[in-house]
């Protein structure tokens, strides 16, 4: 499974986590140096969410957050239906 959110199109993306060690000058010391940049990656926020499709089906996809927030999709509505109840024969 992807981890690429369909409707805004994130993906994950390669970055960097910079080491500093060190002081920094305005604290008292010598300033901060970096010592090391480990490759690393950024991954989306997605989330499994069950979506009203504009065909009416109800189908579970993985979303990002921020495309829940700004509203961009329509969540299904709860179930209501029960199972029917078999009258007992006395």
């Amino acid at each position: 499974m992807s981890r690429i959110c369909p409707i805004s199109g994130k993906r994950p993306v390669r970055g960097r986590h910079i080491w500093r060690s060190g002081k920094a000058k305005k604290k008292g010391g010598i300033g901060t140096h970096v010592t090391a940049k480990t490759k690393r990656w950024f991954y989306p926020n997605l989330q499994r969410v069950k979506v009203l499709l504009p065909s009416g089906q109800v189908k579970f996809i993985r979303v990002a957050a921020s495309v829940i927030k700004k509203g961009l999709i329509t969540k299904a509505p709860v179930r209501t239906w029960k199972k029917p109840v078999l009258a007992k024969a006395a």
